[in-house]
């Protein structure tokens, strides 16, 4: 696992350079759209998953590659990398300063290395498997141990929300059944952002519905080595939801997910 973090913190260090250098001042223009118009990706979205394809596959040539724009990789070495280049494009876009390289590497399908870095900041977060998580930007690294243990309805809540029209009707209308319960939301337009911040206890709890293995894989493992239960509506998160809480209110937590109807 070191030699998998080792390589994925420097990629992810020239990654977040190269988009840095790229980025013009103003709003970034849109070069396609995927799900829904709303649903954009840019050409240095495309040229930074590059990048880190070539760097990663330079490295270690018989991995497997799984990236948020496409052109996947087969491997042989059972060693699988899950890339978002830019996840939170549309704050990218707008220029809003939350939007993030994530990296992570799998063997077997388990998640061994995780690293995170806001591209606008350099806030950078980095895991391994059994080993914790890590605030690693500052003179030295801080263990990070997930928000403090609170009643349901004093717990900030992030979520975000789905580019195809019936499905964001569907998931606003939980979000305004559970807002009640809770003391507040936040949708902050970031998954891996949003599960890094749970695991630093800037967030109470996470739930989204829609998420791409690349938009959970580095941040879940953040999120859990600090503590934090990551789990799904039968057990491992899917595509259909991730939800995410302390230990201590995973389950009641996930209660009121299920009753506000996600």
């Amino acid at each position: 696992m070191t030699e998998l973090l080792d390589l994925a913190r420097v990629v992810a260090a020239e990654a977040v350079e190269h988009v840095r250098s790229l980025r013009p001042a103003g709003r970034v223009g849109v070069a396609a759209t995927k799900s829904s118009p709303t649903d954009v990706v840019t050409e240095i979205d495309r040229s930074c998953e590059e990048l880190i394809r070539a760097r990663i596959l330079a490295a270690r040539p018989d991995d497997a590659f799984v990236g948020e724009e496409g052109q996947d990789v087969p491997g042989t070495s059972g060693v699988e990398w899950v890339v978002d280049p830019i996840d939170g494009t549309v704050n990218f876009v707008y220029g809003i300063p939350r939007y993030a390289v994530a990296i992570a590497a799998r063997r077997e399908g388990v998640v061994e290395v995780g690293v995170v870095v806001n591209i606008a900041t350099g806030e950078a977060y980095e895991a391994t498997r059994g080993g914790g998580a890590w605030r690693v930007d500052g003179p030295e690294p801080v263990r990070l141990t997930g928000p403090p243990d609170l009643p349901l309805d004093r717990m900030l809540v992030a979520t975000g929300f789905n580019y195809v029209v019936a499905v964001r009707e569907q998931q606003a209308a939980a979000v305004g059944r559970m807002l009640p319960h809770v003391r507040d939301i936040r949708r902050i337009g970031a998954a891996a952002l949003d599960l890094a911040d749970l695991a630093e206890g800037r967030l109470d709890a996470y739930v989204e519905q829609g998420l791409k293995p690349w938009d959970v894989a580095a941040g879940g493992l953040v999120a859990s080595e600090a503590g934090v239960t990551v789990t799904g509506l039968d057990g491992e998160p899917t595509e259909r939801l991730v939800v995410a809480a302390p230990a201590a209110r995973a389950e009641e937590f996930l209660a009121l997910v299920r009753r506000c109807g996600f």
